[in-house]
């Protein structure tokens, strides 16, 4: 098994660098945030970070990039408090992946990648019309992390949207029928498969599935 070690890190260059470590986490969730400024238009953009936080109050969080360079993204969040969060599925991945370039601010990505903005229930912020899986949600506070520049912003769900049919009568999502996809570093997509379900675990119990009855997973 191949060892690297902190100072191995320090001195590798700077893409091989990004590429391991942002893939050593695992898989991460795939998303499009979408905002819309004060005065010129629509914003999306691919995020990996995106994390639930809690369900009671329902809340998530996305990590930001430090500001050293213009964050259309995060400023628009502090000055109008939406934006939404949009799951990526197999069918949109490379008009998705585009949304990563560096446009210039009235630049909309929506116009250059071929996403269609879509506004549900006057909330301010745009949602992205292919998105099969989609949330609104209001800025409520964020958490600098002062070790690299980059910060924690907390969002507090107000809207969701999903197919009916992907729900499970216990509330849960089957996100597979989804078609979600997971990112592998900074750019590589993949398509998750179904291996189990289990219910909750507790102390000297044997850990149950809910396939147990051999009915099928899809």
């Amino acid at each position: 098994m191949k060892h690297v070690s902190a100072s191995d890190i320090e001195g590798m260059e700077k893409i091989f660098r990004l590429n391991l470590v942002n893939s050593l986490s695992g898989y991460k969730s795939a998303n499009l945030i979408a905002t819309k400024s004060e005065e010129k238009g629509a914003n999306v953009a691919v995020f990996s970070s995106v994390t639930h936080l809690g369900s009671d109050p329902a809340l998530l969080g996305f990590v930001t990039r430090p500001e050293t360079v213009p964050r259309n993204t995060y400023k628009n969040i502090k000055d109008t408090k939406y934006f939404t969060v949009n799951h990526i599925h197999q069918d949109m991945i490379a008009k998705a992946h585009q949304t990563a370039a560096k446009y210039e601010e009235e630049v909309s990505e929506f116009k250059k990648t071929g996403l269609e903005e879509e506004y549900l229930d006057e909330f301010y912020a745009p949602y992205v019309k292919q998105c099969a899986v989609k949330i609104g949600c209001e800025y409520v506070n964020e958490y600098q992390i002062k070790e690299n520049g980059t910060a924690l912003v907390i969002g507090a769900i107000k809207h969701v949207y999903f197919d009916e049919s992907i729900q499970t009568p216990d509330g849960w999502l089957r996100l597979e029928d989804a078609g979600t996809v997971a990112i592998n570093g900074l750019d590589a997509y993949a398509l998750p498969a179904l291996l189990d379900r289990f219910h909750y675990a507790r102390p000297g119990q044997e850990i149950k599935s809910f396939f147990d009855n051999n009915e099928p997973k899809d």
